[in-house]
């Protein structure tokens, strides 16, 4: 699923393409600003975005088999979340109505 299937599949739940459009461009800018300022942004029941430092190492050159300095970079890591994990597995059902990542209803004590 690219970007314009997203839109188009969110339009379908909320009547309109324009505000579909629009809500997926505001979502995603704010996870890019957030994760680019150097915070993790987790969304419960779907997963965390986190910006990671990978320190500078040698590695070795296949061709000449010599060490090679590798400076530190940084990336993005995406780890899904329990339930997401479960959907995707098959142990727990995709629900046919409703968002598949809500978090189930707190119960009242007793």
């Amino acid at each position: 699923m690219n970007k314009q299937l997203l839109i188009e599949d969110v339009a379908t739940k909320l009547g309109s393409r324009a505000v579909a459009a629009e809500a997926v461009e505001a979502v995603f800018d704010s996870i890019v600003r957030a994760v680019t300022d150097g915070k993790r942004v987790t969304v419960t029941g779907f997963g965390s975005i986190a910006p990671v430092q990978r320190p500078a190492r040698f590695a070795r050159n296949p061709q000449t088999g010599g060490r090679v300095r590798v400076p530190a970079t940084r990336f993005v890591r995406f780890r899904p979340g329990a339930s997401f994990k479960a959907l995707v597995d098959g142990t727990k059902p995709l629900p046919e109505h409703g968002s598949a990542i809500k978090k189930a209803p707190k119960t009242p004590r007793a």
